[in-house]
């Protein structure tokens, strides 16, 4: 239990200030003696550190919340947690993405300072990051994330599962036919199942626990009875399941006599847009319905329960606000502010911290535009009353009169717009990184995260172009129709999907992800044809774009012209030389244009990154046995069996190194074999 947490429980009698916590000098200014008396003995009281748990609700509405004004009665079980808990009314993400705005829940750090902002982007192994500070304080830490966009090895998320003793994902592509809950993302309910069997197994001690549930995100398909009970507003039922999964788990925690001495945690890591300012989705714009998002703090023993703060706060602050609530000291590179201060404004008085309770401005933004299709980024600041978005049209409103944000002031009042736009850009000035980043993402990752609507790209833009590029509210309509393209895409409806990236590429002719997801889908259907010229255009817009160089090799070799294909394979694996699956392809090309030292090399560069892949096991052998080298063959054959010994084609394979070698009986025993398959 924490220095802080445990005042709760110990004696403050004729002492006012009990309950303040000892942090590191450097964040205070002056510390009154008593104070540090009255911290001294809040130490002494602390029997152990508390146990924590983190829930992130994807893509979830703040006007959906019963706790935040909602009528509808979605979230009955959320609204009773509110009811014990710290919540605050005005919080803001600061980015509509979700591995971005993990990024900053986690880390305590800007955007623009972790450089999180595309998915597929490594997180920075210098960056602050609770999960890691946590398990060096001795937590058992774990994470149940609800989709492949949070996946750190084939997903979207390298670098997440940093400090993490169990990092439950594995998520994979989706063939044809194969249900989606059990590929590319999982229900919320068996998120939390699986949370609460870890719960069941972890070791004593105090453990942090993240659950990251996906379900409101699109497609919006919740399960029955939900399905049919919201019929007419499926978002409305992910939400309603979303809010009964979160139940369940908090009913385990109970039965487990968990819960009341449990800091829980609760938030959004972005909204979503259901048609305001024409947006459909999130990642585009910053207006409300993206970036206000529900955020509340159950602190054990029902501390300050019931408190509602309507003074801003940022994701940015969770991370060090929890270190702060469990006593333990904030890294000075964290650029978010515990919000303790806010719960207890004795505690910021109490160390000289006399703006701790002032409302702080909310800077949020967006690179996805720029990203994912060549338009202008978008920055904004939200201070008093005004909310400011940096765009080629800049746009000012007084969210006071204006909550919809519909009448543009940034004419009529230039002079407000002027100063804002001043302290936006001294505020993203003092805060960028001077770390550089890229997307690591392979062709197999990208298509995951495109199954997900997600526009994902192997290349990033060229770093200083941000601002470059069109107003995303003058395109808004085109991004709408290319996230349903790729959901059509996934729900292998081809005809409709490839009518769309068209029909969008048409009245915005240069997208270089565009094409080459249109590319993509003529190659899924065969039409190679027309699959050639269109990748060819995507990598003319993008040139280092690994997924356009491995897509275009796919197209040439499925028509024959195979020393073209390798030619862009090899291109491929330059840019993404630790991609296995790369390797694996420009050796099958290798193989088939009589290159078979080459073919050898880069199938044992593949085994180097991926030993237990079947494929490359096998075709290695196969290539030692067409050099006659079948003793060489025979380790990698045997282990392809290992891997898949229902496979006939490995002990055929194996049946013809063993007859190379005159053992007759071994090769009569693996053409038994493969015949029994």
């Amino acid at each position: 239990m924490s220095a802080y947490i445990a005042s709760a429980y110990a004696s403050s009698a004729g002492c006012a200030l009990s309950g303040v916590r000892l942090t590191a000098p450097m964040r205070f200014r002056r510390v009154h003696p008593l104070v540090l008396l009255v911290v001294l003995t809040s130490l002494f009281a602390v029997a152990a550190p508390g146990n924590v748990v983190l829930i992130t609700l994807d893509t979830t509405r703040t006007d959906r919340m019963g706790f935040l004004g909602s009528k509808q009665g979605l979230t009955p079980s959320l609204d009773a947690l509110a009811a014990q808990s710290v919540v605050f009314t005005r919080a803001y993400s600061q980015v509509p993405l979700t591995t971005a705005s993990h990024a900053t829940i986690l880390t305590g750090t800007y955007p623009q300072f972790h450089k999180v902002n595309d998915v597929g982007v490594p997180l920075a192994k210098d960056l602050p990051y609770l999960p890691a500070i946590l398990a060096a304080h001795g937590y058992k830490t774990a994470a149940f994330v609800g989709a492949v966009i949070l996946d750190p090895v084939f997903g979207g998320a390298p670098g997440f599962d940093r400090g993490f003793g169990a990092y439950d994902a594995g998520f994979r592509t989706r063939h044809k036919g194969e249900n989606r809950y059990q590929t590319l993302e999982r229900r919320g309910g068996e998120v939390a199942s699986r949370a609460v069997t870890w719960l069941g197994k972890h070791p004593a001690g105090p453990f942090f626990l993240w659950l990251h549930l996906y379900d409101p995100h699109a497609p919006y398909d919740p399960p029955q009875p939900f399905k049919s009970r919201y019929a007419s507003d499926l978002y409305d039922g992910e939400i309603a399941y979303t809010d009964s999964a979160v139940g369940k788990f908090l009913e385990q925690l109970r039965v487990r006599h968990l819960y009341d001495d449990t800091l829980i945690v609760v938030m959004s890591d972005h909204g979503e847009a259901l048609g305001e300012h024409g947006e459909r989705g999130h990642g585009v714009f910053l207006y409300d319905p993206t970036i206000h998002v529900p955020l509340l703090f159950k602190l054990p023993r029902d501390r300050f329960k019931g408190k509602r703060i309507d003074s801003r706060a940022g994701l940015v602050d969770v991370a060090p606000t929890i270190l702060e609530l469990l006593g333990l000291p904030v890294p000075g590179t964290m650029q978010g502010r515990s919000l303790l201060a806010r719960m207890d404004p004795a505690t910021g008085a109490a160390v000289g911290d006399h703006d701790a309770t002032a409302d702080r401005p909310a800077y949020s933004e967006t690179d996805y535009p720029h990203q994912a299709f060549g338009w202008s980024a978008l920055r904004s600041l939200r201070t008093g009353k005004y909310l400011l978005i940096e765009a080629p049209r800049r746009e000012l409103y007084d969210q006071s009169s204006d909550p919809g944000d519909d009448h543009n002031l940034s004419s009529p009042s230039s002079a407000v717009a002027d100063t804002l736009t001043t302290q936006l850009e001294n505020f993203r000035r003092d805060t960028v990184g001077a770390r550089t980043a890229r997307a690591s993402l392979d062709p197999q990752q990208e298509s995951r995260l495109n199954a997900l609507g997600y526009v994902a790209s192997s290349e990033s833009a060229a770093p200083g172009t941000e601002l470059a590029g069109a107003d995303p509210k003058d395109k808004i309509a085109i991004a709408n129709q290319i996230s349903e393209a790729l959901l059509q895409l996934e729900n292998d409806d081809y005809r409709e999907a490839i009518a769309q990236l068209q029909d969008a590429l048409a009245k915005d002719p240069n997208m270089s992800s565009v094409y080459a997801s249109l590319g993509t889908a003529y190659t899924t259907v065969g039409d190679y044809s027309k699959a050639i010229p269109v990748l060819r255009k995507a990598i003319a817009l993008r040139p280092n774009s690994i997924t356009g160089h491995y897509d275009l090799g796919l197209a040439l070799f499925n028509t024959g012209d195979l020393k073209s294909a390798a030619q862009e394979f090899e291109t491929a694996v330059a840019l993404s030389p630790r991609s296995a699956e790369m390797r694996y392809s420009l050796a099958s090309v290798y193989v088939r244009i009589n290159r078979m030292d080459d073919a050898r090399k880069q199938l044992q560069q593949s085994l180097q990154l991926k030993p237990n892949d079947y494929d490359s096991n096998l075709m290695l052998g196969q290539v030692y046995i067409v050099q006659k080298n079948a003793a060489a063959a025979l380790p990698y054959l045997q282990k392809a069996a290992k891997i898949q010994p229902g496979a006939g084609q490995v002990h055929e394979v194996l049946a013809t190194a063993y007859a190379q070698l005159g053992q007759e009986e071994k090769a009569r025993r693996e053409r038994a074999l493969a015949q029994q398959h």
